[in-house]
């Protein structure tokens, strides 16, 4: 049912709650794991690829150890850093590569704050066309 699952990653507490709930339905349903952090800062932005700063090389350790982390769990997992705008980067991701799934966590800042600063997951939800799974972190 869901070969390649896209879990997406802001490098923050709240990615806990969708990596554990993914590691079980992975290893359940036999998935294999694309890990993508959009790494959005000045230099991301500015330069993409090129770019090289203190963000980009926390961001690269952090899908790393995530990776790693699914890989001693039984789980098949790649991770890719994107750049840019995280809703728009997350949507091309999708339709560019393919996915059964995309597991998303939330930060279940409400209406007016995501009003004001804008969610990646209410984008991504509106923009693709296969199954996202939303889950608020702690």
């Amino acid at each position: 049912m869901y070969n390649k699952i896209l879990v997406t990653l802001d490098a923050t507490p709240s990615d806990r709650a969708i990596i554990e709930h993914i590691k079980v339905l992975a290893k359940l349903a036999n998935s294999r794991v694309v890990l993508l952090h959009v790494a959005d800062g000045w230099a991301a932005r500015t330069y993409g690829p090129d770019a090289l700063s203190p963000e980009i090389t926390e961001d690269t350790a952090y899908l790393q150890k995530i990776r790693a982390e699914f890989e001693s769990a039984g789980v098949t997992a790649d991770a890719e850093l994107a750049y840019g705008d995280p809703g728009n980067e997350i949507v091309k991701w999708v339709e560019k590569k393919g996915c059964d799934l995309v597991a998303m966590s939330t930060h279940g800042h409400g209406f007016l704050a995501d009003l004001f600063l804008g969610s990646a997951s209410h984008r991504v939800r509106h923009k693709i066309r296969v199954p996202v799974l939303l889950l608020r972190g702690k």
